[in-house]
C-alpha cells in the first residue's frame, strides 16, 4: 500500500511512466470492492424443498475411520439413498464400512479409475430429484442436507454448494492457511457470485444438482475436450459450467456447512493447488465466450484470476531488474536523505510492512472479525499466498493443454490414455454387456462393464471418459504410439507473450 500510494502520487503529479505495481494494486482493490459490494446483498435461501434426494459418493481410498464417520453423518440426515461408487481397485475395507449402513447405503464398484466416471455411475443409478455429489473425505454438520436443499424450492436454481471449512485447522500451518483461504472465499467471492445467480464454480466437496440437468449434460461432461485432450480434473467446475449454460442459476447456501481434509505436506499441497489452477483456468477459457455474453461480472472475476499472477510476476521482475541496474525513480530518496541510510532503510521497510498488513487486514476484515488472532499471522499469510500460489497459477496456465490425472490420490485416474487398456481388456471379456454413455440415458443398467456390486445394489456402469461416446466398446485394436499434442503449446505462447510484454515495459 505504501509503494502504491507513492506511485499514484507520482503519476498524478505528471510523471509519464505507468507503474505496473500501481496497476496490479488497483485491480486487486477493484476486484475486492466489487465482491464486497455484491456480497453485502447476499442472504441465505429460506424456502423448503420437499422432493427426493440421492447422495453419490465417489471414492478411491480413504482411512476407514474417517469414511465411516462421513457415512454416519450422512445417514443421520436421512437422504432418500446413498450410493458409494468405489472406483479403481477393489477395496474390501470400504465395502465393509458401506455394509454397516445398509440398506440406506449401497455400494457399487467400477474398475475404471476416475471421479467423472464414478459420478456418472452414481447419477445413473440414483432415483432422487436432487443428486448430491460428495467427496469421500467431507464431513457434514447438523443440518447440512436440509439447508443445502432449500434453494431448490425455486425452480430456476439448478446447482447449490455449501460453506466449506478445513477439519482441525490448528494441526499445521498448511491446514490453518487452507482454512483461511476457504473462509475468505466463503465470505466474499461465493456470496457475491450467488447474488448474481452465477457461482462460477460450485466446489465439489458437497454440491447438489437437479438430476434431470446432470442426465442432460452427462454426455458433454464425459467427452468434452480442451485443446484436443480430455481433462479429468475440475469436474465440479465443468458441471457448474454446463448447468449455467443450460439456463439455470447456480447459488451458494451459507447455512449449509461441511468440513474437509487438507494436505499436511507441501508436495501434496502443491499437487492439489496445481490441479485446481489448471482446472480453473482451462474452464475459464472454455467458458469465456458464454460468460462474456451472459455473465460479464463473472467473466471479469475469472479473467483477473488468470491475469493477476502474471502481473505480479512482472512487478517482482521489475523490482529485481531496477534494483540490479539502478534504473527508475527513487521514491525513497527524500526519506533516506533526511534520516540517513540506516534509519531511512529501517523506516522504509517498516512502512512497507505496516502498510501491507493494514491493506490485507482491510481486505480480510470479515475473516478477522471471526478470528481476530489471525491478525498477527497476516504477514505469514501474505508471504505464503504470494510466493506459493503465484508461481503455481502461472505453471497451471502453461500446463492447461496437458493430459493429467488426479495427482494426489494413489490408484486414481492417471490422465491421458491411462484407462484405455483396462477398458479394452474388460470389453473383450464382457463385450455383450457393455453399453455406452450415449446409449444408457436414464436406464438402470443391470450389467455394466466389469461390474461388482453389493447384493442390495441394482448395478453399475463402467465407462472410460475417453471412450464414453462410442455406441459399443470394440475388441482391442492396435494402439497408435502416443504423439505430442501441438495445441498444448498455445498456453506457453500466450503466457510467454504476457511476460515478454511486461519485460519490454520494464525496460
Amino acid at each position: 500500500m505504501f509503494i502504491f500510494l507513492l506511485q499514484i502520487r507520482h503519476m498524478v503529479g505528471g510523471h509519464p511512466e505507468v507503474y505496473m505495481f500501481a496497476v496490479y494494486s488497483a485491480l486487486i482493490w477493484l476486484v475486492w470492492g466489487i465482491k464486497t459490494l455484491l456480497s453485502r446483498r447476499y442472504r441465505p435461501f429460506t424456502g423448503t424443498f420437499t422432493g427426493t434426494t440421492s447422495v453419490v459418493v465417489p471414492v478411491v481410498d480413504e482411512p476407514l475411520d474417517l469414511f465411516r464417520d462421513v457415512l454416519r453423518r450422512m445417514v443421520d440426515q436421512r437422504p432418500g439413498e446413498i450410493i458409494v461408487v468405489i472406483n479403481g481397485a477393489r477395496n474390501p475395507g470400504l465395502e465393509e464400512v458401506c455394509e454397516e449402513f445398509a440398506p440406506l447405503v449401497r455400494w457399487v464398484h467400477t474398475p475404471i479409475p476416475g471421479k467423472r466416471n464414478a459420478v456418472k455411475v452414481g447419477t445413473v443409478l440414483s432415483t432422487g430429484e436432487i443428486t448430491v455429489l460428495v467427496d469421500s473425505d467431507t464431513v457434514w454438520t447438523d443440518g447440512t442436507l436440509v439447508e443445502l436443499l432449500r434453494p431448490f424450492a425455486e425452480p430456476s436454481v439448478g446447482g447449490v454448494t455449501t460453506r466449506q471449512r478445513i477439519l482441525e485447522p490448528e494441526r499445521s500451518w498448511i491446514t490453518r492457511w487452507a482454512d483461511w483461504l476457504e473462509n475468505s472465499r466463503a465470505l466474499y467471492a461465493m456470496p457475491a457470485q450467488s447474488v448474481l445467480g452465477q457461482v462460477g464454480c460450485l466446489p465439489g466437496r458437497t454440491i447438489a444438482f437437479r438430476r434431470s440437468i446432470l442426465m442432460r449434460v452427462m454426455d458433454a461432461f464425459m467427452t468434452e475436450r480442451f485443446m484436443g485432450v480430455f481433462l479429468e480434473v475440475s469436474d465440479d467446475r465443468t458441471l457448474t459450467n454446463l448447468t449455467l449454460k443450460a439456463g439455470y442459476r447456480t447459488v451458494y447456501q451459507h447455512t449449509s456447512l461441511v468440513y474437509t481434509d487438507a494436505p499436511l505436506h507441501v508436495p501434496k499441497l502443491f499437487k492439489q493447488q496445481l490441479r485446481w489452477a489448471r482446472g480453473s483456468q482451462y474452464n475459464t477459457l472454455r467458458m469465456l465466450p458464454w460468460m462474456l455474453g451472459h455473465a460479464p461480472v463473472l467473466a471479469f472475476f475469472f479473467i483477473m484470476d488468470i491475469l493477476l499472477p502474471f502481473l505480479l510476476a512482472g512487478v517482482i521482475g521489475g523490482w529485481v531488474y531496477r534494483a540490479t541496474v539502478g534504473a527508475g525513480y527513487n521514491f525513497y530518496e527524500g526519506i533516506l536523505s533526511e534520516y540517513g541510510l540506516g534509519s531511512g532503510v529501517a523506516m522504509v521497510l517498516g512502512l512497507m510492512v505496516v502498510s501491507s498488513v493494514l491493506s490485507m487486514a482491510l481486505r480480510q476484515m470479515r475473516h478477522l472479525a471471526e478470528k481476530p488472532g489471525d491478525f498477527f499471522r497476516l504477514p505469514i499469510f501474505i508471504i505464503v499466498s504470494t510466493t506459493f500460489l503465484m508461481p503455481i497459477r502461472i505453471l497451471g496456465f502453461f500446463r492447461m493443454g496437458h493430459a493429467s490425472g488426479w495427482g494426489t490420490r494413489s490408484g486414481a485416474y492417471a490422465g491421458g490414455t491411462a484407462n484405455d487398456e483396462l477398458v479394452d481388456q474388460l470389453a473383450a471379456e464382457d463385450e455383450p454387456a457393455v453399453r455406452s454413455a450415449a446409449a444408457d440415458s436414464d436406464e438402470r443398467l443391470l450389467a455394466g462393464l466389469g461390474f461388482e456390486a453389493a447384493p442390495h445394489t441394482q448395478g453399475a456402469v463402467a465407462v472410460s471418459p475417453r471412450r464414453a461416446a462410442r455406441a459399443r466398446v470394440a475388441a482391442p485394436a492396435p494402439r497408435p504410439s502416443r504423439r505430442l499434442n501441438p495445441k498444448a503449446a498455445w498456453p506457453y505462447l500466450v503466457g510467454t507473450a504476457l511476460l515478454t510484454i511486461q519485460g519490454a515495459l520494464i525496460v
